[in-house]
């Protein structure tokens, strides 16, 4: 299906491209600039999620202004905002059991991905909101669950299994860049944490003013060594296999209610211009010459 719920436009895509670039800084500034002494991330947080507001409603404006999107686009925003809060309970995050990002993921590849990108703000925050997960990493959490709905909605064409393939692909991959970008909020910060515990290795942690490849590397076997064999591997295999079981009638669905809801925009019917004088006189040569 070409049409799109929401279909970013010029304006919109620079919404999205700054203040994607802006919470990109967010995440990785520590890197660049060493963090004082004792700080947090609870001191940048409100400014993170202060962005990511006036981004989501940006997105939406600017798409409303230029007439891709209508009141039924955002209430069904509301709607799958609201389905992906009550999913994200049942898996709880235990062991990496995610269920909220296979609706997220599918309902970004079906409407697109401005609507995606919206759709990973207000989910998270929803859910968060019933699972009492609120605190200074749910900013960041926004802003990544965002991230994964817009790339759903750029994936490249495909119909059948191919594109349940693709999906659940890039379900995979989308787990681990989330949990990648988690652990970025938190390990710069948490210098010192691991002294002392049998078996850590200093050599995983943060070293403020170091280089950033050097840092960098550190990070990346850090989260090797700590989440991605537990949490972000469990959350990519919920994905898989999720969308393989039910992304072909979620899909569906989904696309069911994009035709039913007609997001597209309305055909307007004009009277045509009457033919021209030289149409006219070529239509009568044209008739005389055929009945001699």
């Amino acid at each position: 299906m070409s049409g799109r719920a929401l279909r970013p436009q010029a304006r919109a895509w620079l919404v999205l491209a700054v203040g994607s670039l802006g919470g990109l800084v967010m995440f990785l500034w520590p890197l660049f600039v060493s963090p004082p002494d004792g700080s947090a991330h609870a001191t940048d947080s409100p400014f993170v999620f202060v962005l990511i507001l006036p981004l989501v409603i940006g997105v939406i404006l600017a798409d409303m202004s230029s007439g891709s999107i209508d009141v039924k686009a955002i209430a069904m925003l509301g709607l799958l905002a609201g389905v992906g809060a009550a999913l994200r309970p049942l898996g709880a995050g235990t062991a990496g059991l995610e269920t909220v990002f296979f609706m997220l993921i599918l309902a970004g590849r079906v409407y697109g991905p401005g609507f995606g990108f919206a759709l990973g703000s207000t989910t998270l925050f929803a859910s968060s909101l019933i699972t009492g997960g609120v605190g200074p990493w749910l900013p960041f959490q926004m802003l990544a669950a965002s991230w994964v709905g817009l790339g759903a909605g750029l994936l490249p064409r495909a119909r059948g299994r191919s594109e349940i393939a693709l999906l659940a692909a890039y379900g995979a991959f989308s787990a681990l860049a989330y949990g990648f970008l988690m652990n970025m909020w938190f390990w710069p910060f948490a210098i010192g944490t691991f002294d002392g515990v049998a078996g850590a290795d200093p050599g995983l942690q943060f070293v403020p003013g170091d280089a950033v490849l050097d840092n960098l590397h550190r990070f990346v076997m850090f989260t090797v060594a700590t989440s991605t064999l537990g949490w972000d591997l469990g959350r990519a295999i919920t994905n898989v296999v999720v969308i393989s079981f039910v992304g072909a009638p979620v899909l569906a669905t989904l696309r069911r209610a994009h035709r039913k809801a007609a997001f597209e925009p309305h055909v307007v019917f004009a009277p045509a211009d009457a033919p021209s004088a030289e149409a006219a006189t070529e239509a009568t040569v044209t008739v005389t010459s055929a009945t001699r």
